[in-house]
């Protein structure tokens, strides 16, 4: 499936900002299960003139902004063509290591509850299945509700309260299996969504290491494996890691963030081979 996106991030500031610095984690790479056909990410019309890869892998933008600025507007746009896999990305070989997601975070902390969880699913059965039952669970007990958490709530929070976003349902999956001693990661990216022309945010879903398989994809908010219809951008330890712009910046005055993201089939192309 080829797939278009067109992301726009706009930042309005109360205040003149006379300074500041962003990393932009906005550019998916081919990999399996997508290739990049053409992408572009661009800062008030211009594109970043300095760009690296990161400890985790991600392709990361930095853009330093030194005039009194009071809007800054970010847009990421290109076609990529997926293939569905049935959440299988493999064994790839990258900057960091498997063990290195097993380490616990602020965000994927392992409080009573979800201990709790993982000791139920600690079991005979086999880790792969133990990790569907987990999607399962997650999906049941976190229903979809925007606007009831925000990017500090840790998982033992929205698992908890009930309620939380795909962040949420990704950091208590993360959380879950890192109990269960199963390295886990966290993914940004873009969903094709049936009948749903513009969203206000990107997506995250959670991936874990099986001896065998490598990393295999769970989103717990949609309660199914990644297919054709995803894209994925960045991975991390947790939202940090991944989220597609942080940054600092002087001065004073409040700062208002307005989100436009399509994501569209392009209608008359075949799916193409992804390439590693």
């Amino acid at each position: 499936m080829r797939i278009a996106i067109r992301h726009t991030s706009h930042y309005q500031y109360e205040q003149p900002v006379p300074y500041a610095l962003q990393r932009l984690r906005l550019r998916p790479q081919s990999c399996p299960g997508q290739t990049v056909i053409d992408w572009q990410v661009t800062v008030d019309g211009v594109e970043p003139n300095v760009s690296y890869v990161d400890g985790l892998g991600n392709r990361v933008d930095f853009v330093r902004h030194e005039r009194n600025k009071r809007e800054i507007v970010i847009v990421a746009q290109g076609t990529v063509d997926t293939e569905d896999r049935a959440g299988i990305f493999g064994v790839v070989d990258g900057l960091a290591p498997p063990w290195v997601f097993e380490r616990e975070t602020p965000l994927t902390r392992a409080g009573e509850g979800i201990k709790a969880l993982a000791a139920d699913l600690r079991s005979e059965d086999e880790p792969l299945q133990s990790l569907h039952a987990l999607m399962n669970t997650i999906h049941d007990r976190i229903a979809y509700q925007p606007g009831m958490t925000d990017v500090s709530t840790d998982a033992e929070t929205a698992l908890l309260n009930h309620h939380g976003v795909c962040q949420d349902h990704a950091h208590a999956f993360i959380a879950v299996a890192r109990a269960l001693r199963i390295p886990a990661r966290y993914v940004s990216g873009y969903l094709l969504m049936d009948g749903v022309a513009m969203q206000t945010a990107s997506h995250a879903w959670a991936e874990a290491y099986l001896d065998g398989l490598g990393w295999v994809g769970f989103d717990a908010a949609n309660n199914n494996c990644p297919d054709e219809r995803y894209v994925r951008i960045a991975t991390g330890l947790d939202y940090r890691d991944a989220m597609p712009v942080s940054g600092i910046r002087t001065g004073q005055g409040a700062e208002t963030l307005t989100v436009e993201l399509s994501v569209l089939p392009v209608q008359g192309q075949s799916q193409s081979q992804s390439q590693s």
